[in-house]
């Protein structure tokens, strides 16, 4: 029998726990984006009351990083095995305890472990959310609607994420640590009562252990290295190994996906122009982003003299510009397509980082900041719910969580990438100790990087412009049936 919310003649409207399921889905996104932001503020708070050096200091950011990053394949498999609200759920309540844990700890090993293991709850709600999104909203306006808004509570979660720990910080870095845990438990409540139960994918002749483990141990070996890199030299012994028993790893994982039954990734999904495109363009557009956040707020803190409550401020026009695109980028998709609409946003990206490069020691904020930043957001408003809609269309329901894995892999592992380089470009200025003017100078090739990696991004993206619509995701549908998962009806 065909759900109302999938007929032809189904209401514009949503029903009220249509949106509470969708409120709860974005309120976990919004606590994964603002947990991500929130800690870069406190961290010389956490250093001062902590005793922790720069090392130690920095695995509070790379542990969660980590554990994001290294267990989003397996996450979005799981998902699909064990049950998109089961996992969900299970995976909401550790990231409750994981904060609360967080801000109770007294000493540096115990905070950063409380990171990594929020880090890993992220990797599978990540995943589970956003295919329990795609697989209860048709594919089509009804479902670029709901991504359009769930992907801009990530994009406000990482803008407010930065307001609210300038504030927080003014008391004590714990309220950054503590704040996620209430509203993860207030989520969790609602989402017993309101998320929808799914079927799950038959795994009776077992699960894909070997390519779990290499899959999941090549992708923390790979952020570990990345992370680690800037710091031993990307041409250390240690380094170069890294890099090689992680490609070992990725070849197992490759071979053994290729020969498996009940894969972790079915590869014929990559044979797809789009999840190809979809998903460098996810690791290009938040890599550009994340090294260009780390300059900006360098800049404006070390050498502008900018309190952390200003530097957050500064970022608040971009953040407000995505929230205010929520509900209008849905149908801007249906319109032109996620194609147009992303190299839209990559250019405007990349204009927004060159105009930054005119930046100097007394910079006009409405001339040169401002303007960066309102193309900015209207470049997250634009990039970030396509690259969802074009990875998730014409995925078959028991194949979700595995793209949205895939996708958030791209995301995290591009992050650790991009900001790695990013550091590495401007360490190896040796500006430290020198003149205000060095040190700008040292920031100006990190600039160009991230210009850079946004214009590859776009180039990227060219290529889909050649693409009829609906076309390039037959490889991916095409998969073993699944049972339909059970959706949720406009009459519920």
């Amino acid at each position: 029998m065909t759900s109302p919310i999938n007929s032809p003649v189904v209401q514009e409207r949503w029903s009220p726990r249509l949106w509470g399921t969708l409120l709860v889905l974005c309120g976990a996104m919004f606590l994964d984006a603002l947990d991500v932001s929130m800690v870069g503020v406190a961290l010389p708070s956490i250093a001062t009351d902590l005793d922790l050096s720069t090392s130690s200091l920095q695995w509070i950011v790379s542990g969660y990083i980590l554990g994001y990053g290294g267990l989003l394949l397996l996450g979005g498999r799981a998902a699909d095995l064990l049950g998109r609200r089961r996992v969900f759920l299970i995976a909401l309540a550790v990231f409750a305890v994981a904060s609360l844990l967080g801000g109770l700890v007294d000493s540096g090993p115990l905070l950063i472990a409380s990171r990594f293991i929020k880090g890993l709850s992220a990797a599978f709600t990540a995943p589970a959310g956003l295919s329990i999104i795609t697989t209860t909203f048709k594919e089509g306006p009804q479902r670029n609607r709901a991504l359009a808004i769930y992907t801009t509570c990530a994009a406000t979660g990482f803008s407010m994420g930065l307001v609210l720990s300038g504030l927080l910080t003014e008391v004590s870095w714990r309220l950054t640590m503590l704040l996620p845990a209430p509203i993860a438990l207030l989520l969790l409540v609602f989402g017993i009562k309101l998320i929808p139960r799914s079927a799950r994918e038959d795994s009776g002749k077992g699960y894909d252990l070997p390519g779990a483990v290499t899959g999941t141990a090549s992708m923390l070996l790979l952020v570990f290295t990345v992370v680690q890199a800037p710091e031993v030299g990307w041409t250390s012994a240690r380094t170069l190994l890294s890099f090689l028993a992680t490609a070992v790893l990725l070849t197992a994982f490759v071979t053994i996906e290729r020969r498996s039954t009940h894969p972790l990734i079915r590869l014929g999904v990559l044979r797809s122009g789009s999840q190809i495109r979809a998903n460098l363009g996810a690791a290009t557009f938040f890599g550009s982003y994340v090294g260009f956040q780390f300059l900006v707020t360098q800049y404006m803190q070390s050498l502008l003299g900018w309190s952390a409550l200003q530097t957050a401020l500064a970022f608040l026009p971009a953040g407000a510009l995505v929230a205010l695109c929520a509900t209008k980028i849905g149908s801007v998709v249906d319109r032109f397509g996620t194609p147009r609409v992303i190299a839209v946003g990559f250019t405007l990206l990349v204009i927004s980082y060159a105009l930054f490069l005119q930046i100097d020691l007394s910079p006009n904020y409405a001339l040169v900041i401002l303007p960066s930043m309102i193309l900015l957001g209207l470049a997250c408003a634009l990039v970030f719910p396509s690259l969802n809609i074009q990875a998730t269309n014409g995925v078959e329901d028991h194949e979700q969580g595995m793209v949205s894995g895939l996708l958030n892999t791209s995301v995290q592992v591009g992050g650790a990438i991009f900001l790695a380089v990013v550091t590495a470009v401007i360490t190896a200025g040796d500006a430290e100790g020198g003149s205000p003017q060095e040190v700008l100078d040292s920031f100006r090739p990190g600039l160009v990087v991230v210009t850079v990696v946004a214009l590859a991004g776009l180039l990227l993206t060219l290529p889909g412009l050649r693409t009829r619509r609906g076309k390039d995701s037959v490889l991916v549908a095409k998969s073993v049936p699944a049972p339909e998962p059970e959706r949720v009806t406009v009459g519920d």
